[in-house]
């Protein structure tokens, strides 16, 4: 594989062997675990490119989970005019860091 395109998490990612990503959160993995995308819309193996409808099937991408945190901090303020009214909240995006497989 020189590169693909994969889905996960309702996003898609360009990936390439060696390659550090950020994804959304996947339920039940921890760091070091092994993790397979079958979602692969597109495969280059730099002869020939195979294209999906919408996946390519019997095409899986290994790639091992590396570290999993939660993004910066962000302020979400819901303001109501002429009453005075306001709420602050803050939110942190939970994240994977995963290593495709060379």
């Amino acid at each position: 594989m020189k590169w693909a395109i994969l889905e996960t998490g309702g996003k898609q990612y360009r990936v390439s062997p060696n390659q550090s990503i950020s994804i959304e959160k996947l339920p039940n993995i921890k760091a070091g675990d092994t993790v397979f995308f079958d979602k692969v819309l597109l495969l280059d193996d730099g002869k020939e490119l195979k294209i999906g409808s919408p996946y390519l099937e019997g095409v899986s991408i290994e790639a091992t989970l590396e570290k999993e945190g939660r993004a910066k901090k962000i302020s979400v303020v819901h303001f109501k005019s002429k009453t005075r009214q306001h709420k602050k909240r803050g939110h942190r995006q939970p994240f994977m860091k995963i290593k495709i497989a060379g």
